[in-house]
């Protein structure tokens, strides 16, 4: 068990850091790329603690997350909005980004401080006390992400990121998720990906923008 955890740490360090690197990247196609590498390093936690834990059901998640997160979100993004999106587009935000890896570094160490009550309430749980505070910060990097990101892809990519980190809080916590469960999301999110991805297509192809900020503004002329 101690060296299970130990993986598991080294993984949950790598599942921070690409989290942060969706706040950090300033190319619209690197955070479609850190947001895949963000998916396998929870594809790998839910198979290293399904061996841990002898639960086959982690190694359902493990499938459906790498098949969704890792290959069909990504193709899906990529075609329906299009490649001008992402080609030479730098994604644009409110706060600077050292100012944004600053307060996400606050936003972390409040995620710690937060879940340690958490963590104590379930210590049965051995890998809790890994992968409740680093999906908690996920999420809290996930908001931001959304909060600071000016561009609608970017945006997407921290809702997928907060999603994750809830999914690698969970599988530390409930080892036993129902098959209709695992495949609900993974049919939900591509889905998901695909309507906002068109959405997207069709409104750079009628404005020329996707920043959500200048979107606000338009008017409809009759």
């Amino acid at each position: 068990m101690p060296t299970y955890l130990a993986i598991d740490g080294f993984l949950a360090a790598l599942f921070v850091v690409f989290s942060l690197g969706v706040i950090a990247t300033r190319q619209m196609l690197g955070t479609l790329y850190l947001f895949m590498l963000n998916s396998l390093a929870l594809t790998a936690s839910a198979v290293l603690i399904g061996i841990a834990l002898g639960s086959p059901h982690l190694f359902w998640v493990a499938a459906i997350t790498f098949s969704t997160k890792v290959i069909a979100i990504p193709l899906v993004l990529r075609w329906s909005a299009g490649p001008q999106i992402y080609e030479r587009r730098e994604v644009e935000q409110v706060l600077t980004i050292p100012v944004a890896v600053l307060i996400a570094a606050v936003l972390a160490l409040v995620a710690w401080i937060v879940s340690a009550p958490l963590v104590h309430a379930i210590s049965d749980r051995p890998f809790a006390a890994i992968n409740l505070p680093t999906g908690l910060v996920a999420i809290f990097f996930g908001a931001f992400t959304v909060a600071v990101r000016r561009e609608a892809i970017a945006q997407l990519m921290g809702i997928l990121i907060m999603e994750s980190g809830a999914f690698f809080a969970s599988i530390s916590i409930v080892n036993d998720l129902s098959i209709i469960t695992e495949v609900a999301a993974a049919v939900d999110l591509p889905v998901i990906a695909l309507v906002i991805g068109l959405l997207i297509r069709n409104i750079h192809r009628v404005t020329g923008i996707t920043r959500v900020g200048l979107l606000a503004e338009l008017k409809e002329h009759r």
